[in-house]
């Protein structure tokens, strides 16, 4: 697994990338994203990881009927021609087994297919029809806690100095998030929170398609959005961070976004990088668990991230620890306002940094320490 020293950008055509490592590989999450980003994987705002045959995140899932699914929401779609709109209606709690049964009855069910593209376009064709139900935003995490590698739970990527240093808990963005899913429960159009990364893991059940859209064009797609959605602009800068809009693929082709997509099966993973613009939906049933976290390479991204300006709750994350730590020669010119720079999309993140290297080494002192108490 050799690091490529990227003189001409790799990936020019921002395609979805799809790597499968080996055990030896897989062990370390942060070094294996730097060489997937030296291989250019970052350039499509999303990339799939098959893990090892030998990996499992947990032995038994046969265990989980009785988990609570506190929320369940009822997503209800209008409008036509590609460009619609999702509100999402509180239901009232179920459990993991009453919500299978749900997705699985005629009402919600799949309907019968020849493949993926014959299901996608059921799906576009049918958006505004039956309102499935998603339970979504389940805190928690269904992995054994003996599991070590890409541990949703634990990444140890340099976004844990919000809760090291700040002790600051964000549910679903450093902490893991569960899904469960039924046909075409619907993620919309968005970037992460202060557009960080993010990974997504597939636990089991039927597939989740992905649409991605290259950073480097993410500009492209807002544009978009606020001249097909324009009373949404004026009420927020940043209106597509409420996950209401839906834009089909034939409207990104016929107004030239470039675009990629890609189906993710039970037992893979999806990382979406700092501002990939992705959408989706499920085929049927399913659990997915994900969490956000960054690299180095994210903190340009997070000091220029547009927020959402009309919502209370909206997650925003002082920079000023991640520059101060990370960034120690650019500190003084950023406070000041005077830290101006161009995001260069194409630019892999580094595999370390003296600064992340001394960082990592405190910690492993400070986790030894409060061992031994």
């Amino acid at each position: 697994m050799e690091m490529v020293e990227a003189e001409s950008p790799l990936n020019p055509s921002c395609k979805i990338m799809t790597f499968r490592p080996s055990m030896e590989e897989f062990r370390e999450f942060n070094k294996y994203l730097a060489y997937m980003e030296s291989k250019g994987a970052h350039r499509a705002g999303l990339a799939k990881v098959i893990p090892p045959k030998e990996w499992k995140p947990r032995q038994c899932y046969d265990d989980i009927d009785n988990l609570l699914i506190p929320a369940p929401i009822q997503q209800m779609v209008t409008g036509q021609s590609g460009l619609f709109t999702q509100y999402n209606i509180q239901k009232k709690a179920m459990t993991v087994k009453e919500f299978r049964q749900l997705a699985n009855s005629g009402k919600y069910c799949t309907p019968r297919y020849l493949d993926y593209e014959d299901l996608e376009r059921k799906y576009w064709k049918n958006l505004t029809f039956v309102a499935p139900i998603y339970g979504a935003d389940i805190n928690g995490s269904i992995y054994d806690e003996g599991v070590d590698e890409w541990n949703i739970a634990r990444l140890n990527t340099v976004l844990d100095v919000v809760e090291e240093e700040c002790g600051i808990s964000i549910e679903g963005v450093n902490t893991p998030y569960l899904y469960f899913g039924m046909w075409k429960t619907t993620f919309a159009w968005h970037t992460e929170d202060m557009d960080l990364y993010s990974i997504n893991y597939l636990h089991f059940g039927e597939p989740k398609s992905w649409y991605a859209i290259p950073p480097e064009h993410g500009k492209r797609l807002e544009r978009l959005a606020q001249g097909f959605f324009p009373s949404s602009s004026q009420g927020c800068d940043a209106f597509l961070r409420h996950k209401m809009t839906l834009i089909s693929p034939s409207v990104l082709k016929k107004y030239g976004i470039p675009f990629d997509k890609i189906t993710q099966e039970a037992g893979e993973f999806m990382i979406t990088f700092p501002y990939g613009y992705h959408a989706g939906f499920n085929h049927g049933f399913n659990c997915a668990e994900s969490t956000n976290f960054a690299t180095v390479r994210w903190i340009d991204y997070g000091k220029v991230a547009k927020l959402c300006t009309c919502r209370k709750d909206m997650v925003k994350i002082s920079m000023d620890i991640f520059v101060r730590k990370f960034q120690p020669d650019r500190y003084q010119l950023w406070k000041q306002g005077k830290d101006i720079y161009t995001i260069d999309h194409t630019k892999p993140t580094p595999e370390s940094t003296p600064e992340v290297k001394a960082w990592l080494q405190r910690r492993r002192k400070v986790r030894k320490a409060s061992k031994r108490l």
